[in-house]
């Protein structure tokens, strides 16, 4: 026996402790010693399985991803559960995920704590339980709940899983003790295989496989995982089992689930920043400036964390209508069931308007979230540069502005950098931090903590117009833009990108955000150097006409009242036709793989070059930044890595490709794309020197 796993008996109970921090993962370590516990169970009549610390098996050991099985493994000690000679109970306590489910099912009996939350989430890994969860479930809970656990990937509560009948009973107090007192009531074995499947609800089935085909589109995982969860009521347990593993294996070896793994270590990596030794300032109160959408949905944010906020704006009735809004949107999440009506409110009472500066003077973070304009953030850092703390953090939420020439307008830099919250911030998970020439290590690593404190997915950006994000979006842009003026149709560009897996096309997006940003962005801009100008002509005519997008029902696409549905318009058709004529382009028949090729080209190319500029730290951080800022499919693990996925000489050579058809201007190839595809290398593989 190890330390990691022990064994004791009280009275006729063998209590087998876990100890194995900080989530009890389900190393090797961890399987060698409960089943060997399992072997010698001596004269006890139940058993308890039991893990020290804040959870039960919380899920697998992630540093065994990728790596040779070892023996026993995870099926080993379920089997080890159900052929021990006397009742095993789970002391379920924490979060009990994956393959911590699946060892709990394998035990006779579960009982959990009133906190405690249970769930399956591998289809985030581009997988499903692969060690009986698909199996054993749908016993206890019947097929549509099992269906919907699996492809939904959320834990359920305590109180849930009773209700389904996964748990058998929902413990108040010592998790240990209660399963002790249940474990001397049973002395008959459970076994969950030897369990039928009840019948299934059929309409209840159809909507759990409508609602996954919907929020998890173009993830293989989904046909797999209902194939698997299927046929535990079409075959024999042994035969069911040899079908999960043979459909999870399809998956674990295939692109999608390596991309998912991907982007699950590149989560994790993004906060880190080399060469940071600095330790975080103090967060306690928050500020923000502007009451708008952006300004609003960071007061929501922190005060959704638990932060108090303070927030101002110029406009006395902007910031009453902001803090009525942000009342609305509180309730009507407690109206969903999402929080409770008192919860609502509390955030809300987090959240105090003050009409003057000097209300920011204790705060020790203030965000700016104004115009877009450099007078209006430079005259707002003047204000805060007055009245802020010495040791204050201030940030700007600019989507393209120079961070050090705001910086430079205050009496220290040092404390200055951009926090770039995207649409809506108290939902979206991606927050672009800005690192200016002279921000301080302890501004940065106080965002960096605010980020992990409000549940952001952070990454760190140097200086550069539109950072990350916005820099690399204007190719992606661009190529759309340009594919529609030589042939294709509108909604032809569009379907090839949400087809690729992108959320909307980038047409669509244009007409959602409004075509008006665009347009007056442009007005700042050098037509042919700056931004080419046939890829938004088309926009540009367009908002001249009046037509601004969704919110005048008619941009690109036109609209119904009430409705987001586009609709192509011939009208448009005909003036691109005419547009193309005046430009002297000869339209031509666009495929939709040139289309996605261009695109994603676009991306990668411009990413090369962030990456060799030192805007971005790791090609992985541009991945994080476009699954969770841009909506790119998680499944294909950012533009990077389908990059790194299609081979760097694949890349280069098709960027060649387009460079001899369109010229160098917007297609000579990144250097640091002809150096990794001269060595065979990869961007993942790459590290600045």
């Amino acid at each position: 026996m190890s330390d990691i796993v022990t064994s004791e008996q009280r009275g006729d109970v063998l209590i087998i402790r876990v100890n194995n921090p900080p989530v009890n993962a389900l190393g090797i370590a961890v399987r060698e010693g409960v089943t060997n516990a399992l072997a010698d169970v001596g004269n006890a009549k139940a058993a308890v399985l039991h893990c020290e610390g804040r959870t039960f098996f919380a899920g697998a050991d992630i540093t065994e991803f990728g790596k040779p099985p070892q023996s026993p493994s995870l099926n080993d000690m379920i089997e080890a559960l159900e052929n021990c000679p006397i009742p095993v109970i789970a002391a379920m306590h924490g979060t009990s995920l994956g393959g911590g489910l699946e060892t709990a099912l394998g035990c006779d009996y579960r009982i959990i704590d009133r906190k405690g939350r249970v769930g399956f989430p591998e289809i985030e890994l581009g997988i499903f339980p692969g060690a009986g969860g698909t199996q054993r479930s749908p016993r206890l809970c019947g097929i549509p709940e099992s269906l919907k656990m699996t492809l939904d990937g959320k834990p359920i509560t305590a109180a849930r899983a009773v209700e389904i009948g996964l748990c058998d009973e929902i413990s108040d107090g010592d998790i240990l003790e209660n399963a002790i007192a249940f474990a001397e009531t049973k002395t008959e074995k459970h076994v969950v295989r030897d369990l039928p499947v009840p019948a299934c609800d059929q309409a209840e089935l159809e909507k759990v496989l409508a609602a996954a085909q919907k929020s998890r589109r173009g993830q293989i995982a989904v046909e797999n995982a209902t194939r698997a969860v299927l046929a535990s009521a079409e075959m024999d347990f042994d035969s069911a089992m040899e079908n999960e593993r043979k459909l999870f294996m399809e998956l674990l070896n295939g692109s999608q689930a390596r991309a998912m793994r991907h982007m699950f270590f590149a989560e994790r990596l993004s906060a880190k920043v080399d060469g940071l030794d600095a330790q975080p300032g103090s967060l306690g109160l928050i500020g923000v400036v502007g009451s708008g959408t952006m300004g609003g949905g960071i007061a929501m944010a922190f005060a959704n964390a638990g932060f108090a906020v303070r927030i101002h704006d110029a406009n006395a009735e902007a910031l009453k209508a902001g803090l009525e809004k942000i009342r609305a949107l509180y309730l009507a999440s407690a109206s969903k069931g999402r929080i409770s009506e008192a919860e609502a409110l509390d955030r809300f009472d987090r959240i105090q308007p003050i009409d003057s500066w000097d209300g920011f003077a204790a705060c020790d973070l203030i965000i700016e979230a104004v115009f877009e304009r450099m007078d209006v953030k430079k005259a707002v850092f003047a204000e805060l540069d007055a009245v802020a703390r010495p040791d204050a953090i201030i940030a700007t939420n600019t989507s393209y502005l120079d961070v050090d020439e705001i910086a430079a307008g205050t009496k220290d830099p040092a404390r200055v950098l951009g926090m770039h919250f995207f649409s809506p911030a108290n939902v979206m998970r991606l927050l672009e931090i800005v690192r200016g020439a002279k921000t301080s290590g302890k501004a940065l690593v106080t965002a960096l903590d605010a980020a992990k404190r409000i549940r952001k997915v952070p990454v760190v950006s140097g200086v550069c117009h539109g950072f990350i994000g916005n820099r690399m979006l204007k190719g992606y842009g661009r190529e759309a833009g340009l594919c529609m003026m030589e042939g294709a149709a509108p909604q032809d560009v569009d379907k090839a990108l949400y087809d690729f897996g992108m959320p909307m096309g980038p047409l669509a997006m244009g007409d959602l955000a409004g075509l008006d940003i665009g347009y007056d962005n442009r007005r700042s801009m050098v037509a042919g150097e700056d931004y080419e100008p046939l890829a938004s002509v088309l926009q540009d005519r367009l908002v001249e006409m009046g037509r601004k997008g969704q919110k005048t029902s008619a941009g690109i696409y036109k609209y119904e009242a009430s409705s987001r549905a586009p609709i192509p318009d011939p009208e448009v058709d005909a003036l691109i036709e005419n547009i193309a004529q005046e430009q002297g382009v000869a339209r031509r028949p666009v495929s939709a793989d040139e289309i996605v090729e261009r695109c994603m080209l676009a991306l990668i190319n411009e990413g090369a070059r962030i990456l060799e500029e030192g805007i971005a730290q790791r090609a992985s951080d541009i991945d994080v930044v476009y699954v969770n800022g841009y909506g790119f499919p998680r499944y294909r693990g950012g533009p990077m890595f389908y990059a790194d996925e299609l081979g760097l000489a694949h890349v280069l050579e098709r960027t060649r490709h387009y460079q001899e058809k369109f010229g160098p201007k917007w297609w000579t190839p990144a250097p640091l794309l002809e150096k990794l595809a001269a060595e065979n290398s990869s961007f993942g593989a790459w590290k600045k020197g």
